[in-house]
């Protein structure tokens, strides 16, 4: 199944030997995610790979996620009521939690 990703990805469609016709995929946006290889990941090949983005990321603590999420509502916030500004450490912590909850309940 990869290798008829990646063939889509590099002809836009794919040959029926059989009828002698290429079928040709058009408007369709791929959005894929992967993970490294191993628990019943496959392989990913870099003739694949060529064709995405990859992005990485570490897991952040939680006094880290606290001070971006700080820095983005401080600046979304200005503009509301001091009582509402107030709250935004509350709603941070929350926010976090109610994060960490899922990741904990919400298991692959």
């Amino acid at each position: 199944p990869i290798e008829l990703i990646r063939q889509w990805h590099d002809h836009r469609g794919w040959f029926n030997r059989k009828e002698l016709v290429k079928f040709n995929i058009v408007d369709v946006i791929m959005v894929s995610a992967m993970g490294p290889p191993g628990g019943g990941r496959t392989f990913i090949t870099e003739r694949l790979k060529r064709h995405y983005s990859n992005t990485a990321y570490s897991d952040l603590s939680d006094d880290s996620i606290t001070q971006i999420f700080m820095t983005i509502s401080g600046y979304f916030f200005q503009t509301f009521d001091e009582s509402v500004q107030k709250l935004m450490p509350n709603l941070i912590c929350s926010t976090i939690g109610v994060f960490r909850q899922a990741l904990n309940d919400l298991l692959p």
